[in-house]
């Protein structure tokens, strides 16, 4: 009997690697435990699914749940990704299922409402209201973007208003930008944009805090700075057109870098007892190692909600990759300490 079979044969018999319903107590919900993974992965982008074709290609019982909702999908094409530079991220997580197939990984069309720490490993409750259990969880649970309250801005996001010129700054190299950063990052910020165009405009969206020195610098490299408060932005099918200033000036430029902060897109690993970065470049992230295991237990988090790697397509599908092949070794090395015939120690 192959790990699979055993672990849905004792899935059927109620035989659950955390605590059975049974043994629930006092006000807590009771969740119907049916099926047993080896592993469970929250998040179907290229973190999540770069962790499932490990693990799948492991032997291992996988379930992958994917809410639909990726951090790139605004954006046209994944850039600086070898072999994929270009691809629609729709297309890109169409193709990295599809070669999920072979290895029998499921997937829940939907979210993870919530998860507990068990004896044996975690109990993850899906909307709909099932809970499965599984052995090791990884959160691929992403990063979302806070954006300045700006009209126009949401709707130009991704697109040609930006967050990351090594993703998007190709296609305006060279062209005139404006930028809008905290006053302590203006120089950082343009030294970095520099690397793309030298056509730059400083927006403060009123009276600025950059200090004397910064300004001096940025004199110095022609940069411009605009104070007037920011009325709206105007665009046309995605491509940016101009900033309307109170006052009625009205800017041309072809691109506006943001800095947007960065939340965590879910809650669950704050839940299951995971620490934050509070301040510093990786503020809102998850403490974790630099192969994505946490504080907890069993508990990985890769892709842009870990401070493992950095924001990118490339890096989140290198995480995902090792935190699976660290998981799977614990599983193995778990199975290894067991009499041989016991438990769901075996494999075919």
């Amino acid at each position: 009997m192959t790990r699979r079979q055993a672990m849905a044969a004792a899935a059927s018999a109620g035989v659950l690697l955390g605590r059975s319903t049974a043994e629930a107590k006092g006000d807590e919900p009771v969740h119907a435990t049916n099926r047993a993974f080896d592993v469970v992965v929250v998040g179907g982008g290229p973190a999540g699914l770069s962790a499932a074709l490990v693990l799948g290609r492991a032997c291992l019982r996988v379930l992958v749940c994917d809410s639909g909702r990726g951090r790139n999908a605004p954006a046209a094409g994944v850039h600086g990704f070898l072999t994929q530079d270009g691809t629609p991220p729709a297309e890109l997580r169409r193709i990295g299922r599809e070669q999920l197939r072979p290895y029998g990984v499921e997937f829940h069309e939907g979210a993870v409402v919530d998860a507990r720490k068990t004896e044996d490993g975690f109990e993850v409750t899906l909307d709909g209201g099932e809970a499965v259990a599984c052995r090791k969880l990884i959160l691929a649970t992403g990063m979302a973007d806070v954006l300045p309250e700006i009209p126009g801005l949401r709707e130009l996001w991704g697109r040609s208003v930006i967050h990351c010129p090594y993703c998007h700054g190709w296609e305006f190299r060279g062209r005139p930008w404006a930028f809008l950063v905290p006053p302590e990052a203006v120089v950082e910020m343009a030294t970095l944009l520099r690397g793309w165009t030298e056509r730059l405009t400083l927006l403060t969206n009123g009276p600025s805090g950059v200090s004397p020195e910064h300004r001096t610098w940025l004199e110095g490299h022609a940069v411009e700075v605009v104070e007037d408060r920011i009325d709206r932005l105007e665009g046309d099918a995605g491509e940016f057109r101009a900033i309307h200033l109170e006052g009625g000036r009205r800017l041309e430029r072809d691109v506006l870098f943001v800095h947007a902060r960065l939340r965590q897109a879910s809650d669950l690993a704050e839940r299951l007892g995971c620490s934050l970065h509070e301040e510093g470049p990786k503020a809102g992230m998850v403490r974790a190692d630099p192969m994505g295991a946490t504080e907890v237990e069993g508990l990985y988090v890769v892709g842009d909600a870990s401070e493992a790697g950095v924001p990118s397509v490339a890096s989140a599908v290198a995480e995902g990759s090792v935190a699976a092949a660290v998981a799977s070794r614990a599983i193995f090395s778990e199975d290894a300490r067991r009499p041989a015939g016991g438990g769901l120690a075996g494999r075919g």
